[in-house]
């Protein structure tokens, strides 16, 4: 009996080791400043603690990212609204009481499935301005968070106004009462954006990003500033969206008078879905548009080579180009239909361009009136190179009327140098445009940033709030060899086809025209063979006389009388 006693207490004694060990496991003990990797359990909670805070702090921001899970901030153990919030990269910002030492909080996961991420907490000082100190939008008091929305054309960030800094039990200065310099209209906004490595989804890459772009220090050091906003402006960035690229948005507020600053939570996106089974960041690639660029690359190609010496397949090629740009920009602005259909039609419709421009050519024999569409085409991407640079990102260009005014000057500029030199434009456009289509042919298999050299153009033309978009996007590894490839290709094409038509004639003569001027000197000169010879109705005329009439035996039919 007294064995089963002790076994008994045994069994209790190992149950409550088991059960604080359990507990000991759902709680995660933060130092300030340090990142810390936390796995949330499924339908599970995790308590955030840390302790011995310096008196010198007076806020703490605390943020949560993971790669594509929702998590859930709670100030309390159930979330309740207003005092929770459920994001992918969420925070929560706590102000210290006189004496306070340490704080907890919760962590969860809000869909049933662990999550895992990485977690920091920022400590700041009195002095430090109050990311979201004025919210008045979103639903927790002092919101430190930014709210990131996205589509196909332009990612959107929004977030709260922050506050002048004050102590420890200080009620903080009233958000709208006065304008001066003693307010927090006083205060400005940096907006920072760093990108991910091309072409890397792994959550490696965004926890390294994260944590060199979590504090103030770090967001200096490794991001790009894009635009700094005044307490006045309304606190809305656009941006280029980029499918398939991971980039994270922050924002640092600045206390000028204080010399002091805060950061909001950074936001990551990828403009795609990367848990989406259809259309993921790791499928963006359709075969449609794999077909159509590669071939649109291949004949790119010969454009680039020998598009002078073959005339007509180079004036089917860039007909077809001009026509299929306007049709998709029509055709996507005023219907709704599936991309595939699209872009079938507009192949269509491009194929009947390019044959109306040869026989443009073949029946009016100007060839100068065809070169100037090919100098059209050289003229938007050109206009479209210098837009592509931070020149684009000028705050006189998001103005519509500015921009367009400008982008129509250039590329009517360009057709005019090929008045004067019309042969060596010619070449120069099909070198520099056949080079380009190799590029965007790459681009439909591989992610690169060239593509948006062009693409930023239609989605200009393709969405009217592209305009306020900020456009910048990095340049990698892979985009500097495709400028080498891009580079390589036009110039080596341009000067092979100059070398190969140093001695032809600037254009080939259009086969009617030839036709016309021989049939007009057959009619002319009597003394060629060729003026008596009936012409072709006639000799077809006469043979199908022959076949269907017997002609008539010579001599006599009757016997002879001798």
């Amino acid at each position: 009996m007294s064995r089963i006693r002790r076994g008994y207490f045994v069994f209790l004694l190992l149950a409550c080791l088991g059960l604080r060990r359990a507990q000991d496991e759902n709680q995660v003990v933060f130092s300030l400043g340090m990142f810390q990797n936390v796995s949330v359990p499924e339908n599970g909670s995790v308590q955030v603690l840390v302790s011995q805070i310096p008196a010198e702090v007076a806020f703490i921001t605390l943020q949560f990212h993971t790669q594509d899970s929702n998590v859930t901030l709670s100030y309390e153990k159930v979330p309740v609204y207003g005092y929770s919030l459920t994001a992918v990269d969420a925070g929560l910002l706590f102000p210290l009481k006189s004496g306070q030492s340490s704080l907890s909080c919760f962590l969860l996961a809000p869909d049933g499935e662990p999550v895992t991420g990485i977690g920091v907490l920022l400590p700041y000082t009195s002095t430090d301005p109050v990311p979201g100190g004025c919210n008045l939008e979103f639903p927790l008091e002092n919101d430190p968070n930014i709210y990131l929305r996205y589509n196909l054309f332009e990612t959107v960030i929004r977030f709260a106004p922050a506050n002048i800094g004050s102590t420890r039990d200080v009620s903080p200065p009233a958000c709208d009462v006065g304008t001066g310099s003693t307010t927090r209209w006083r205060l400005q906004y940096d907006v920072y954006q760093y990108f991910l490595p091309e072409n890397d989804l792994s959550e490696q890459s965004l926890t390294s990003g994260m944590k060199k772009f979590a504090s103030v220090s770090s967001m200096v050091g490794n991001g790009r500033k894009l635009v700094t906003l005044s307490s006045k402006d309304h606190a809305e960035v656009s941006f280029n969206s980029i499918p398939g690229q991971g980039v994270i948005y922050s924002v640092i507020v600045r206390d000028p008078t204080a010399n002091a600053s805060a950061s909001y939570v950074p936001v990551h996106t990828y403009a795609c879905s990367l848990a989406s089974t259809l259309d993921s960041c790791a499928t963006l690639g359709r075969v449609s548009t794999k077909v159509f660029f590669t071939i649109m690359g291949l004949a790119g190609l010969f454009v680039c080579l020998l598009g002078h010496r073959f005339f007509k397949c180079e004036l089917f090629c860039m007909g077809f180009a001009f026509t299929a740009c306007f049709f998709f920009v029509l055709i996507t602005r005023t219907t709704s239909l599936d991309y595939d259909i699209r872009l079938a039609l507009t192949a269509l419709v491009g194929v009947v361009g390019g044959v109306i421009l040869v026989m443009t050519w073949w029946r009016f024999g100007s060839a100068m009136s065809c070169v100037v569409v090919v100098g059209l085409i050289l003229g938007f991407l050109i206009s479209s190179i210098v837009f592509f640079t931070p020149l684009g990102d000028m705050d006189v260009f998001h103005n519509d009327m500015v921009f367009w005014v400008t982008f129509s000057c250039i590329v009517v500029v360009v057709p005019v140098f090929f008045i004067r030199w019309p042969r060596e434009g010619n070449i120069v456009a099909c070198g520099v445009v056949g080079a380009y289509t190799v590029v965007l042919a790459v681009n439909a298999y591989t992610y690169t940033s060239l593509s948006y050299v062009t693409l930023d153009v239609l989605k200009r033309l393709l969405n009217d709030d592209f305009s306020r978009a900020f456009i910048s996007v990095p340049l990698q590894l892979i985009d500097f060899i495709l400028i080498s490839v891009w580079s390589v290709l036009a110039l080596g094409g341009t000067a092979l086809q100059l070398y190969r038509e140093r001695s032809r004639p600037f254009f080939p003569p259009s086969p009617y025209v030839l036709w016309r001027q021989e049939r007009e000197r057959r009619n002319t000169n009597v003394l060629d063979p060729s003026h008596h010879t009936p012409s072709l109705a006639t000799r077809l005329l006469a043979r199908a006389r022959r076949l269907l009439h017997h002609p008539e035996p010579a001599g006599e039919r009757t016997p002879l009388l001798l």
